[in-house]
């Protein structure tokens, strides 16, 4: 059974903004949504307290159990998982990890229309990783029958369609770490044809220097998205659109964009300014960000692509008010050439 399409912003409801448009937030459950898109009484004594250390500080991190992502999509049409991001789906002797179980809570409460969108692990897409404190050559880097079976093959089993975008995230490269953009194209082509073809496919390059012709012309032969994120040291959102000709490369017709922090501030930074979570927080959110996803939105519907705006608390303090912005800035884009 298919959600109701309610458009709604003063309630958070964003299922009927546009067809073309799936608003959507990375990650879920955080009780300081509490009253906006949560029920205030549905999740009393259910909420899990534990506390992280980040940057020198300990903060005390308030998540609601799974079923909330019932509620969660009678607001939005599409949900990031993040912790996909962290241990494979598949021991490497093919047992299901935790986060294996995890995910299949996630679908046994979702409905026929609800979508989510999965990190693949860093572990299959860092080029280096951390081990006892040191950044270190990855050994599973771009390894395509790791991804195969160990993530792509369970994620398709317990998703089916409701599985609408895989992201793979590549970390930043510091200007002494870098390869040349040719040796990163070859390299993801050598890996996209390796694996499975899938139109759901999408790359977020975290390095400038990376968003190049040469990725590019890799992208689009193999139908893979270009991953638009308003992160620390990437450039503009309409900037980095701007960089692959003003084209949207994905096969299906998706585009994906991501925004995850202001530029110019570190994760430690704008999760401290953003903890808890429950308000936007004042001249943390970047106006300009807004303004260039509204018009990627608008140039989207224009071309007949869907667009999935996933928005981070981190980006200015509570994703839901930063996409009642997003929703309503749209709105006031599509009726202007009406007036």
């Amino acid at each position: 059974m298919a959600r109701t399409e309610l458009f709604e912003p003063s309630g958070f409801y964003f299922r009927g903004l546009h067809p073309r448009i799936f608003m959507g937030t990375a990650s879920d459950r955080y009780a300081g949504w509490i009253g906006q898109v949560y029920s205030r009484d549905r999740y009393d004594k259910r909420i899990s307290r534990r506390s992280r250390k980040l940057g020198g500080r300990t903060y005390v991190e308030e998540t609601l159990p799974v079923d909330s992502v019932e509620e969660y999509f009678e607001h939005f049409r599409s949900l990031e998982l993040d912790f996909t991001f962290y241990p494979l789906l598949l021991e490497e002797d093919g047992e299901p990890s935790q986060n294996f179980h995890v995910l299949d809570r996630y679908s046994q409460h979702l409905k026929e229309e609800d979508y989510l969108i999965l990190k693949v692990p860093k572990v299959l897409f860092a080029q280096k990783i951390l081990q006892h404190g040191t950044f270190v050559e990855n050994g599973l880097y771009l390894d395509a029958e790791t991804f195969r079976r160990r993530f792509y093959e369970p994620a398709v089993e317990l998703l089916g369609s409701r599985l609408r975008g895989l992201v793979f995230e590549q970390e930043y490269q510091r200007k002494q770490d870098r390869v040349s953009p040719d040796e990163v194209a070859d390299s993801l082509d050598r890996f996209f044809a390796a694996i499975p073809k899938d139109d759901r496919y999408h790359v977020e390059l975290r390095t400038e220097a990376y968003l190049s012709s040469s990725v590019f012309k890799v992208l689009e032969s193999h139908g893979i998205g270009q991953v638009l994120s308003h992160w620390t040291w990437l450039p503009p959102l309409t900037k980095q659109l701007e960089l692959s000709g003003n084209r949207f490369l994905n096969a299906a017709g998706d585009c994906i964009v991501r925004l995850m922090t202001p530029k110019g501030v570190r994760y430690e930074q704008a999760y401290a300014e953003a903890h808890p979570f429950n308000a936007l927080v004042d001249g943390m959110l970047d106006p300009n960000m807004v303004s260039d996803t509204v018009r990627i939105m608008d140039a989207g519907v224009r071309r007949e692509v869907d667009v999935h705006v996933i928005v981070n608390n981190r980006a200015g303090g509570n994703a839901p008010l930063i996409a009642k912005l997003l929703a309503e800035e749209f709105v006031h884009m599509r009726a202007a050439p009406a007036r």
